[in-house]
């Protein structure tokens, strides 16, 4: 049995959550309001404080649709009360970020700016400092967006492995190989 489908997601005070007669789950919070499609094999019980999935069978489709949505149901929950959060290093000379509201102008090292517009869902902020390398900050309801506008940033120039210049996850280890051996 699926040892993450069958726990319950416990509802913390302040959140609503309803399913419509198409399967649709809605998760509202004081963050804001989120919706997600349920397999239709996947039924939904709410309880007083707590939210259970089950599933008609044991069929490997059916147990791998249980722990998923389960983990989406719970990670809806988590977006709408605390929120989630991505922070981003640029590491290399001459590179900056300066955000103006949710666009950001990326200076990576190309002979240009790169002007990137974050989805109007999220939050976005930069912070330089003299002395550290400049960051920025996603902050979003949805984990699933504040993970992949993070990724398409890093993806926009990644850390190489012999300086680590690129944009980079806070804290991220990067693998670094040696240089050129000086012969002789």
């Amino acid at each position: 049995m699926s040892r993450i489908g069958k726990q319950p997601v416990v509802i913390p005070a302040g959140v609503k959550i309803s399913v419509a007669a198409d399967n649709t789950l809605t998760v509202k919070g004081p963050k804001g309001e989120l919706k997600q499609a349920i397999d239709r094999d996947i039924t939904v019980e709410i309880t007083d404080a707590q939210l259970e999935l089950k599933r008609p069978t044991d069929q490997i489709r059916h147990r791998a649709m249980h722990g998923l949505y389960r983990s989406l149901v719970s990670n809806m929950v988590k977006g709408v009360t605390e929120g989630f959060k991505k922070d981003l290093e640029l590491v290399g000379v001459g590179y900056k970020a300066v955000n103006t509201g949710n666009t950001l102008d990326l200076a990576l090292g190309y002979s240009h700016n790169i002007i990137f517009e974050v989805p109007s869902e999220m939050k976005v902020s930069t912070l330089t400092e003299k002395g550290q390398n400049p960051k920025i900050f996603l902050e979003g309801i949805d984990k699933q967006l504040v993970g992949q506008v993070a990724a398409k940033l890093r993806s926009l120039r990644k850390p190489e492995p012999y300086k680590g210049k690129g944009v980079k996850y806070q804290g991220e280890i990067l693998r670094r190989k040696a240089g050129k051996s000086a012969g002789k």
